[in-house]
């Protein structure tokens, strides 16, 4: 919000800077929530931008609740900036070609993704990762939880990841998490083809305040990547609304989900 003000007014985080007699620096962490934002801070801002009272007070309560410390900061883990983000999100769209999303993973199958990971954790940090993923599930599908939809390719069902015990639970989570009213899920079956996002594993963030735009997260080997421009997000939301057309229904998919549980049941008995 403190971004849009400053956009709104046309300057840069540096005349910003200048008229309020601070480091531009400081500016920028304010706005990207690197810094905690102090009253006088939002005081200084609200003056210079002429926000009116009903703007401000807003601005002052949002500052105020950005001190408290959220649910999963003890977790410690590495990625809090996505993981605030998500908190705060009124719908998620989550689509992926190699594993199962990350908000649908049973314990057993989240170890086994993480452990695969390169280069190797050791066993407490692979833990650790695991108990935030299901911290941030059970968050996600109380009450008042952001509305979820996943798309996932039909080769994810049929990767072994684990044990095949280990994938018929995974299923059977799976087709009991499709069955909350906020969560939608959808398989791409083989047959559709060249997909126009085959190598992309991407996250659509949407917010209910009209001033924050949404975000598109994608994590990589190296260091996540965050798109909030405009123009690069409507690409991503187009083609998310493409590969929900190219998927299965929901009830489809759920035969689909049923047909492989029995697959792996039988490979277990």
């Amino acid at each position: 919000m403190l971004r849009a003000l400053r956009a709104g007014k046309g300057w840069t985080a540096e005349q910003v800077a200048d008229r309020l007699l601070i480091s531009s620096s400081k500016v920028s962490r304010l706005e990207t929530g690197q810094r905690g934002a102090s009253a006088r801070d939002i005081r200084d801002l609200c003056d210079l931008y002429e926000v009116d009272d009903e703007q401000r007070q807003h601005l002052m309560e949002l500052a105020s609740e950005g001190k408290q410390r959220a649910w999963w900061q003890p977790l410690g883990l590495p990625y809090s900036t996505y993981v605030g983000l998500e908190a705060e999100a009124e719908s998620i769209s989550d689509y992926g070609v190699g594993n199962m999303p990350g908000l649908l993973q049973t314990p057993d199958y989240a170890r086994a993704i993480v452990s695969a990971a390169v280069p190797k954790w050791v066993p407490e940090v692979v833990e650790q990762r695991v108990e935030g993923r299901i911290a941030r599930q059970q968050h996600l599908f109380l009450a008042g939880a952001p509305r979820f939809e996943a798309v996932v390719d039909e080769s994810v069902l049929h990767r072994v990841v684990g044990s095949p015990a280990v994938m018929r639970a995974q299923l059977e989570r799976l087709l009991e998490l499709s069955d909350l009213p906020r969560v939608t899920l959808q398989v791409i079956p083989y047959e559709v083809g060249a997909l126009p996002a085959s190598y992309s594993k991407f996250i659509i963030l949407r917010f209910a305040q009209p001033t924050v735009s949404d975000v598109v997260f994608i994590e990589g080997l190296t260091r996540d990547q965050y798109i909030e421009d405009p123009q690069e997000v409507e690409v991503y939301n187009t083609t998310f609304r493409t590969l929900t057309q190219l998927a299965a229904s929901p009830d489809i998919t759920r035969d689909i989900i049923a047909a492989r549980i029995a697959h792996y049941g039988a490979r277990i008995d």
